[in-house]
């Protein structure tokens, strides 16, 4: 009786941080900062911008480099003013792409 307790608790301890995880995990896209807070690049404040993407497949393969640098790099920026990210994820994590945005002179 007692093993059968102990595996049973065991089982629901396993089981309860993947039932909380599907909590909204059917699409997600956030925006870091929010969107009406960024400040976008116009002909006023002559910025450049430059993003890097990554993403990841089923929590085992992540393809892709979505560091700072690499944003600096693709926009040709060598002072940064603000970063934005930008996260999306599909059915329970399975499918995640994280952008990072740069924003600089």
């Amino acid at each position: 009786m007692k093993k059968r307790m102990l595996k049973s608790m065991i089982l629901m301890g396993l089981a309860f941080p993947v039932l909380l995880a599907g909590c909204g995990a059917i699409y997600t896209n956030i925006k870091t900062p929010l969107p009406s807070l960024s400040v976008k690049p116009t002909a006023a404040n002559k910025a450049k911008a430059g993003s890097s993407i990554c993403s990841s497949y089923a929590w085992l393969v992540a393809v892709g480099d979505c560091s700072i640098e690499a944003a600096m790099n693709n926009g040709g920026i060598s002072k940064v003013h603000h970063v934005d990210r930008q996260k999306q994820t599909y059915f329970f994590d399975v499918y995640t792409k994280d952008t990072v945005i740069v924003y600089g002179e």
